[in-house]
């Protein structure tokens, strides 16, 4: 007897499955974990998105969504997923969006791979990058960061992705704004929302968490609103119904994103959920449940927005961050 791999059968229907879920016990193949992530996500998304019968502008318009598009399996399962659920609205218009950072190796294959697939679902591609925004590449900042760390008390410590967020946030505005997006939808799962609660937690910062997307019960003038249809689907399903979907996807990782928060919080995250499956998915009904409560002890904290001196954008502080960022790299350059 060789010590095989057992492969347990679908809890529904006894063909081979792809998946475990811990959390609910049960094992799923190709097909059914294609049926709960569709199901999962039009609940999510009818949630998060009350479209009237006819959602067009008094102009006639469609209604649009820029579905944020990076190349990878996140975002490609979000694209098919809106293309699947709302494609065929004549009263809906669906474009893909993807920022061109500018990292070397990795966003122009990456970049390919969504092209692709926006081509096979005939959905319009748009992009718009870094250097367009004149943030400059990537990879050119991530070389400066050590001299800006010296020259600005502000700016020790900041690792790469603390500009790449704040430039690829400022980018997808401004990318909404030219396409004339009503909302915008991103592709974060389970796990990066459990990890961004977790960091925001970590630092004490509630209102971060309440402000997480989605935003359409709660806009903040200005921006489009962020939706996210796939918040409860956990990163191994979504990669599972990938791969099983056969949608092209990149699989690389940012070469600058190591040593981040974000990789500590994924670590903590991945040893909670082994050790209590579904505290993910506790954390963010916690998020959802203190959302309601500060909804209810703040009602006219209307979203008050300020605008950034420089560039007009939503900020908190009179120049925005990404201002701020583009003059340290200015000085430097």
């Amino acid at each position: 007897m060789g010590s095989h791999l057992m492969i347990e059968p679908c809890s529904r229907c006894r063909s081979n499955a792809v998946v475990h879920q811990p959390y609910s016990g049960q094992h799923l193949c190709g097909q059914h974990l294609a049926s709960s992530v569709r199901k999962r996500s039009s609940r999510e998304l009818r949630l998060q998105l009350e479209l009237p019968k006819d959602a067009r502008h008094e102009d006639g318009s469609p209604y649009r969504i820029l579905v944020a598009v990076s190349g990878g399996k996140d975002s490609a399962v979000l694209l098919t997923m809106m293309s699947d659920i709302i494609g065929q609205r004549r009263d809906v218009d669906l474009i893909a969006g993807c920022i061109d950072e500018g990292i070397d190796g990795y966003r122009a294959p990456s970049l390919e791979c969504a092209r692709e697939l926006a081509g096979r679902l005939g959905i319009r591609f748009e992009t718009l990058s870094y250097v367009t925004m004149d943030f400059g590449r990537m990879d050119e900042v991530v070389a400066k960061i050590p001299v800006m760390g010296e020259r600005h008390d502000e700016a020790k410590g900041l690792m790469s992705c603390s500009f790449c967020g704040v430039f690829r946030r400022q980018t997808l505005n401004t990318l909404a704004q030219r396409v004339g997006a009503d909302v915008i939808a991103l592709g974060h799962n389970l796990d990066d929302m459990a990890q961004s609660i977790l960091m925001n937690l970590q630092k004490g910062e509630i209102d971060r968490s309440v402000r997480l997307a989605p935003h359409t019960q709660s806009p903040i003038d200005g921006i489009a609103p962020r939706i996210v249809p796939l918040r409860w689907i956990p990163e191994q399903e979504i990669h599972a119904h990938a791969i099983q979907s056969g949608l092209p996807f990149h699989h690389g990782e940012c070469p600058h994103a190591p040593g981040a928060m974000r990789q500590q919080s994924r670590a903590v995250v991945a040893g909670m959920e082994s050790q209590t499956p579904g505290a993910r998915h506790g954390l963010l009904h916690s998020i959802d449940q203190i959302r309601g409560l500060h909804q209810k002890a703040y009602p006219k904290a209307k979203n008050e927005v300020n605008r950034c001196v420089e560039c007009h954008e939503i900020t908190s502080k009179d120049v925005c961050q990404a201002c701020t960022m583009r003059q340290w790299l200015e000085e430097i350059s």
